[in-house]
């Protein structure tokens, strides 16, 4: 699985090549830092923790715990079944992404405060007229006479928003690898600023650790030449008699 923690910058739009115009939300992904790799064995449970944003000063605790790594402002963990290719320290950047991923995205909601059941919870509220009156935006009747109690689960006037949201199959319009940036289309949920965690099926790509690889194998590809080089059997030169 890959994955990435991103900020949410704004909505805007994108243009295909028919001239349509795709909404789309602005998300600043990353550079992250893999900050521990836990394990079934030590655990209880298989995760990658990732550290995102920077801050001027931790609790002594938290240092402790990112010790020799950037201050974070920011420590999510991602479920992971297998994760051996990851070690603290690696670096997660927008290039694990392509455009036309499908991302499940989790935010937080933007906060409404204290409403009513009309915005709540979509009630259509009581008659303006006809007998009633100071009922327009009323819940209604909450329980019958015989209980004599409201049944827990009623849906009444209360605080709204500001709760974990999560969206599946979000498609990723384009992927800004110089600024990194993703483009999702569509509405992602939370306001300008707040913290999103994007995560797809796939292989996760390490910074540097691809380059460092291909020129492990370069290096190994040379020797094993060498050494075959070597292994040949050597022609051995004929000298040619001189005449005294």
């Amino acid at each position: 699985m890959k994955f990435i923690i991103g900020k949410k910058i704004e909505m805007t739009q994108r243009f295909s090549d028919d001239g349509q115009a795709i909404p789309v939300t602005a998300i600043q992904a990353g550079p992250c830092t893999v900050t521990q790799v836990k394990t079934e064995e030590k655990e209880g449970y298989n995760a990658v923790q990732v550290g995102f944003g920077g801050k001027k000063k931790l609790t002594k605790p938290l240092a402790g715990h990112l010790k020799g790594l950037s201050n974070f402002r920011y420590i999510f963990e991602f479920r992971e079944d297998k994760p051996d290719g990851l070690k603290r320290g690696d670096i997660i950047t927008v290039s694990s992404f392509i455009a036309g991923d499908k991302v499940k995205v989790v935010g937080t909601s933007k906060g409404r405060g204290f409403q009513g059941v009309v915005k709540r919870h979509k009630f259509a509220g009581g008659k303006g007229s006809h007998g009633d009156k100071d009922q327009l935006r009323m819940p209604g009747s909450i329980g019958a006479t015989d209980a004599a109690r409201v049944f827990k689960g009623m849906r009444m006037a209360g605080h709204m928003g500001n709760e974990r949201v999560t969206i599946d199959n979000q498609k990723i319009q384009e992927v800004d690898s110089e600024n990194n940036l993703i483009f999702i289309k569509g509405a992602v949920p939370g306001p300008r600023n707040s913290i999103v965690l994007i995560s797809a099926p796939g292989e996760i790509k390490i910074e540097g650790k691809d380059d460092k690889k291909s020129k492990q194998e370069a290096k190994t590809e040379g020797q094993k030449k060498v050494e075959k080089e070597k292994a040949k059997p050597q022609k051995e030169d004929k000298k040619q008699p001189t005449s005294k």
